[in-house]
């Protein structure tokens, strides 16, 4: 494949996955995939590195989208977004310790166990079931951005579905809520990546721009389509991405 083909079929796999994140998050199973199709005698690392900066002008701009139309609790959001770039940072420099594909089958499990909690409880992110956030809420949201910050960092996929999941379990959002604020949780896991991958790795800038920008149309699109449909769309495009991640990692403990 020549290089011009190539850039135009990674810059609508961006597109896809920006549409994708924007509604649940999982982009990362087309974009990833994507450049290490085109790129597979590069570093892992610098293709990480790419896909997050083609990923977190697109974040960015779906959560700007949602909160036009959907209040940010900035009360849970913020603590749990400081956490997250705090975790996804150590996580980042955790991979030279220990090979994130240890962790392989445990998230299996626990995508399985979402995936099926998700499906029994119809009513699940349905309504908004909100209280007053105070301390309370504000501490489990840096559990859950400390904790899915570090994993972002460290292995990666799932982690927009897992953040929907416990704000909606744990902070009874709805799932447009829950996916504004992993929105703005994803950005500042990105952020840290990127930080920490630019200092360590070459990042392939000229590609990662003209994906970010495919990404960031792609995510315009797919967060005024989850608005236009509401919770029931984002709910039926949750289990769908989740049950895309939990085949995939199967296929990928069992085979790769």
């Amino acid at each position: 494949m020549d290089l011009e083909w190539m850039f135009v079929v990674l810059g609508l796999a961006a597109f896809c996955a920006g549409f994708v994140d924007a509604v649940v998050g999982g982009g990362g199973l087309i974009q990833i995939p994507a450049l290490f199709a085109a790129f597979p005698s590069t570093a892992p690392a610098v293709l990480f590195g790419t896909n997050k900066v083609a990923s977190i002008i697109g974040t960015a701009s779906a959560a700007i989208q949602y909160s036009r139309r959907v209040s940010i609790p900035w009360r849970v959001a913020l603590p749990g977004a400081i956490a997250a770039l705090i975790g996804a940072w150590y996580g980042a420099k955790a991979v030279a310790y220990l090979p994130p594909t240890v962790l392989r089958p445990v998230i299996l499990v626990l995508l399985i166990l979402v995936a099926l909690y998700t499906f029994l409880r119809k009513d699940l992110g349905s309504v908004s079931r909100e209280g007053v956030h105070g301390a309370r809420s504000a501490l489990i949201a840096v559990v859950i951005g400390g904790v899915i910050g570090f994993y972002d960092g460290f292995f990666g996929p799932g982690t927009g579905s897992f953040l929907i999941f416990l704000f909606i379990r744990l902070l009874g959002m709805d799932f447009l809520r829950a996916s504004v604020t992993a929105k703005v949780v994803n950005v500042s896991t990105n952020f840290a990546a990127i930080a920490y991958f630019a200092n360590n790795v070459e990042i392939l800038w000229k590609l990662a721009l003209i994906m970010a920008v495919c990404n960031l149309t792609g995510a315009v699109v797919g967060s005024r389509t989850a608005l236009r449909h509401g919770t029931g769309f984002v709910r039926v495009m949750f289990l769908a991405v989740v049950s895309v991640l939990i085949a995939k990692l199967a296929y990928d403990t069992v085979w790769g």
